[in-house]
């Protein structure tokens, strides 16, 4: 976080060509030394953060990078900002750059959080006069009152991260990169610098940031870029790539997950009249799936043994949060759907079709057998987890997919 050297030229331009940056990693420190020895063999292995990457972003475009994490997208900003030099390829920014990278970089922490703004400023070619000017705003921006005096040692990270895009933003950047600092900050505080971020690109401030909030990526960007295994897998359109990104996530998972899952019930109970044998959520093409796309239809099959004789017994499933909040529950009784008498040796399979329109995050299958009394024979929590992805940003667990109309009156 913070600023960094500037080239003040008349164009406003960012171009990355072919760079490659390369890590070598070394079991234990001390081999560095030993690699170092007449003869010794190599004692480290090579890993490429960053592969013949090249785009160009021109003045006043607004470009967004997307990824898995480890996938290069902090490697690369730190490279554009001049913070870690490339191994190959070369980095042209030409004009003044504030960035706000890792929490934690460009303030120093027994400064107060005023004496900080000044020591960026100047970093950055600010006049102490034009500093001054620019103070209420920040101020204002920032919102953390009395803490502009005191010692920025004393914040919490979202307090950081307000004044640090607060003097970021109003040290009239002509390139501003920004790495995935929003997540830090209270939503009220996230949605100020959306609006910010949109005053920006009408004053045509070149704009590079990471996020995780596919949603904001799709709102804010021009153009999107996907990051993979440190290559460009994909760029173009926003939604075009966030599209991209979601099926490449969902096919890896699916690739994983192909498999039957395995049950590991957080607790099981029941009397063993009958006992699940396997849970699956399936896709629409009829593929086991452990992440989901928002909206998606699902088939959630639990397959059971019967080892008694039972009369019309009944199937269940529940949805929880990670944290255990009931989302959905249901069963072939609430369905109306009855399942006759099963003989012992009997194997039941049970389907239930939905479409998943649950907030992106992770949630966890609970499934049971039960007699029609709700004794259970065989109950399973938490059998197996999924995840929800969506580029849709929303709150809750419940997705409702709202249209918004608006007008304006004069």
């Amino acid at each position: 976080m913070g600023s960094v050297p500037f080239l003040q030229v008349e164009s406003n331009l960012v171009l990355v060509q072919n760079v490659s940056k390369l890590y070598r990693l070394y079991r234990r420190p001390a081999d560095r030394l030993r690699e170092l020895l007449p003869g010794a063999a190599p004692l480290h292995t090579d890993f490429w953060a960053l592969r013949d990457v090249g785009f160009s972003v021109e003045k006043g475009e607004t470009l967004g990078l997307v990824g898995p994490n480890g996938c290069g997208k902090s490697t690369l900003l730190q490279i554009v900002c001049g913070i870690l030099q490339p191994t190959s390829g070369r980095v042209v920014a030409r004009g003044r750059i504030a960035a706000l990278l890792e929490l934690g970089a460009g303030f120093n922490p027994e400064f107060s959080g005023r004496e900080n703004v000044y020591l960026n400023g100047e970093i950055m070619g600010l006049s102490r006069g034009e500093i001054e000017k620019a103070m209420p705003s920040i101020e204002a921006f920032a919102e953390i009152g009395e803490f502009m005096e005191r010692p920025v040692k004393e914040y919490s990270s979202g307090m950081y991260v307000r004044l640090a895009f607060a003097t970021a933003i109003h040290v009239e950047p002509e390139i501003l990169i920004v790495d995935e600092a929003l997540a830090v900050g209270d939503a009220v505080f996230a949605n100020r610098c959306v609006r910010k971020f949109q005053e920006l690109r009408e004053r045509k401030i070149t704009v590079l940031f990471v996020s995780h909030d596919l949603g904001l990526v799709k709102q804010l960007s021009d153009r999107a870029i996907l990051l993979l295994n440190g290559r460009i897998a994909a760029q173009g359109a926003p939604s075009d790539v966030i599209n991209r990104y979601i099926g490449l996530v969902l096919a890896r998972e699916e690739a994983k997950e192909r498999k039957e899952h395995a049950l590991r019930p957080s607790f099981r109970h029941g009397d063993g009249s009958s006992e699940v044998l396997g849970i699956d959520i399936l896709n629409a093409r009829g593929e086991p799936v452990a992440s989901v796309a928002g909206g998606e239809p699902i088939t959630v099959r639990v397959r059971s043994r019967f080892h008694r004789p039972k009369a019309d017994p009944m199937v269940g499933i529940l949805i929880r949060t990670r944290i255990g909040m009931e989302v959905y529950g249901t069963n072939t009784r609430i369905e109306h759907v009855r399942l006759g008498d099963l003989q012992a040796g009997d194997e039941l399979e049970v389907s239930f079709r939905l479409e998943c329109w649950l907030t992106p995050q992770q949630y966890t299958l609970t499934v049971a057998t039960q007699d029609a009394d709700g004794s259970s024979h065989d109950w399973l929590d938490d059998a197996i987890a999924f995840d929800v992805v969506d580029a849709r940003a929303a709150a809750g667990v419940a997705n409702l997919r709202a249209e918004v109309e608006w007008r304006v009156s004069r």
